[in-house]
């Protein structure tokens, strides 16, 4: 009985949000009071789509492409770019990559718990530099972990597929 009427709530949401979208003119809601974990679905999305751009300009194949994104953009690597990273993050940064660590999400199987947690933070972060308009920040940060993520699958002769 509980599955149904979430199901049901769920429904309503999604009928709600589609609405919403319909009316022009809306504004986003402030980067620093949404929830982290849908700061990281929108960071995922923009590490995804830099990653794979950059990958354009060593392969013209699609699988091959894929097969290396999905590689660089695994929660694994994304934790370990971020471990790097943490050292450099400004206190506005640090908090909003916290807030992304400590947000409650299920947790694949193809990563641990904490590197999910800061692999979350990691997009989390990614999110909130976009929608708060810091895109050379977003840009360096970006190009940081892809220079970091390299390195470790170089290094570790990790294979693609």
């Amino acid at each position: 009985m509980e599955k149904a009427v979430k199901f049901i709530r769920f429904q309503q949401l999604k009928e709600q949000a589609l609405a919403l979208c319909r009316e022009e003119g809306r504004t986003l809601p402030d980067p620093d009071m949404m929830n982290p974990i849908v700061l990281a679905l929108i960071g995922d999305s923009v590490f995804t789509f830099y990653v794979r751009m950059r990958l354009l300009a060593v392969s013209s194949h699609v699988q091959v492409i894929h097969s290396i994104a999905a590689t660089m953009v695994s929660a694994v690597m994304q934790a370990k770019a971020m471990h790097v990273l943490e050292a450099g993050l400004s206190e506005e940064e640090a908090a909003i990559a916290h807030r992304g660590r400590n947000a409650k999400s299920m947790v694949p199987k193809s990563a641990s718990v904490s590197e999910y947690r800061a692999a979350t933070a990691f997009e989390a972060l990614c999110g909130w530099l976009l929608l708060t308009d810091r895109e050379s920040r977003l840009e360096e940060f970006v190009e940081t972990a892809f220079q970091i993520i390299s390195g470790e699958i170089s290094g570790g002769k990790k294979t693609f597929g």
